[in-house]
Parts: structure tokens; sequence; C-alpha cells
């Protein structure tokens, strides 16, 4: 496995003073055609209960995972729905959408993503979607070498398994995997047929600790992917597309022009983003 740059997610705050563990990549340099991850685990109410109050985006796509806790999305299109522990949630947002993320009054504890996707300029100014996984369980490979893989987006296959998440459809090509590795587990994968490939370790370490929890490995076009842990631990797999197209970027709003950019203010201050009940 072939690591050509390796990121540190950065602690910071968003929302009502929710602390989350940030990589941020708005330039395009190293990210493309992801954006942002977040990341969010505590088991202190007071780090993550202020949740994600009403809040609009244009021109991206937002994927949510959680492994511990729950959220109750909403939104003004009239999407309401909770996601918990082991669920994904994918929100296209297009031209426009207001929403809202708030912590389960039941959570004790969360830990869970949200990563941002940008969308191919052509894209950015269609109707939204939404979709989520509270329906349909993903699927889950176990490769029988201490590893599990859980297909959150897109298709993976290990060996001569298949599994396929039933958000399917992400922008640029973007397909997600967590990988659960037990002590001395392993997981080796083929190159995925996407440019961009990283690997985020969430928790414990890789590689004889030679990487740790919060850090981001960009892999080479083409590399395999070989994963071990000696004590165990967990990562995110991302993988897609580059879309190798400019980026303007102000909070919420991503677009590929500075016209586009204040158009995007212009319709949220004027109410064309619709509310939220």
């Amino acid at each position: 496995m072939k690591v050509l740059h390796v990121l540190q997610a950065q602690p910071t705050q968003d929302g009502d003073g929710v602390n989350i563990r940030r990589v941020a990549g708005f330039d395009g340099r190293y990210l493309d055609p992801f954006l942002m991850l977040d990341e969010l685990k505590s088991d202190d109410r007071k780090d993550y209960m202020g949740g994600f109050p009403p809040h609009p985006h244009r021109g991206i796509e937002t994927f949510t995972y959680l492994i511990k806790g729950g959220f109750e999305h909403r939104d003004h299109l009239g999407n309401q729905k909770a996601i918990r522990s082991g669920d994904v949630q994918w929100m296209s947002t297009g031209r426009g959408v207001i929403h809202s993320e708030m912590p389960l009054a039941e959570s004790e504890g969360l830990h869970g993503f949200q990563i941002w996707i940008n969308m191919p300029s052509a894209e950015k100014m269609r109707p939204p979607r939404y979709q989520d996984s509270t329906s349909t369980p993903l699927p889950v490979i176990e490769n029988g070498t201490g590893a599990r893989l859980h297909a959150l987006g897109g298709s993976w296959q290990v060996a001569e398994q298949i599994a396929e998440s039933p958000l399917n459809n992400l922008a640029a090509d973007a397909a997600l995997a967590d990988v659960e590795l037990q002590p001395g587990g392993r997981l080796d994968l083929a190159p995925l047929h996407q440019s961009k490939v990283m690997v985020y370790i969430h928790t414990g370490s890789l590689a004889q600790g030679q990487y740790k929890a919060g850090d981001l490995l960009i892999l080479e076009p083409g590399s395999d992917i070989a994963l071990s842990s000696e004590q165990g631990g967990g990562t995110l797999i991302l993988a897609g597309e580059p879309l190798k197209q400019p980026i303007a970027h102000m909070g919420p709003f991503v677009m590929t022009t500075q016209e586009e950019l204040m158009q995007a203010v212009r319709d949220y201050q004027a109410g064309r983003f619709g509310t939220i009940e």
C-alpha cells in the first residue's frame, strides 16, 4: 500500500458548540472529490447535545455515518428520520436544502462522521435528493482473517465476495466503507477503479502503530489496500473520481465560481431555499 500523504484531523467546533475533529480540503489539492471529513467522538453530552440547528447547503452532498448514538434529521422538503448506530444517510443538496441534525435524547455517547462530497458543476443546481439505510440494512463482508467491511456507500469486493450499499448513486463515483479489524486482523483489497482513495483511522492504529487514530492516508492512484492492526482498530475507506474543477467555498455553500457563490447567498437571504417548520 503506497501512502503519498498523511493529513491529521484537527480539533474544532461546529453547529451549536459541537466538538469535532476535521480534515478539510476546500482547495482541492488532496481530497478532491471530497471536501471535508468531520468526526464526532465523545461520551460527554456537553460535547454534542447542542447539535446542528437549521442551516442551508447548496452544491454538495453530505454523507453521515453513525457508529454509536443517534441523530434526527429534518429538512424543509419534509424528510424527518432518526438514524442510529450502523445507519448512513445521504443528502444531495443540489440547488438548496435547509436541514438540521440533532442528537437523540437517549444517546449515551456519540461516534459518527459527516463527509462532504463535491458535486459536478453541471449538477449543482439539480433538485435535492435524500436517502438513508434505516429500512435496508447495510451489507457486511467478513474475510476470515479478523476483518469486517461494512459497505456504507457504493460497491465493494473482498476476494470473491461482493457487497453493494443501498446508497449507490453518490456524486463523483464516490464509495465509502467502514473496516473493523480485530487484534492481529488484516484486510487486503485489490486496487479500486477510482483515482482517489483515502483511509481514515478512527480507532486504534495501523501498520504496527505507524499510523494512528485521526490520520487520513492518501494513497497513490492504483495502489492496493492493505490494512493490518496489531491491537485492533477501525478505518473508513473513501474512494471517488476527482472532479478537477474550481472550488468556490463560503461556509455551507460550495459552487464553481464566485458569482454562483454570491447567487447562493442572495437566494438564501431571499428565502428561496424554503423553511423548516
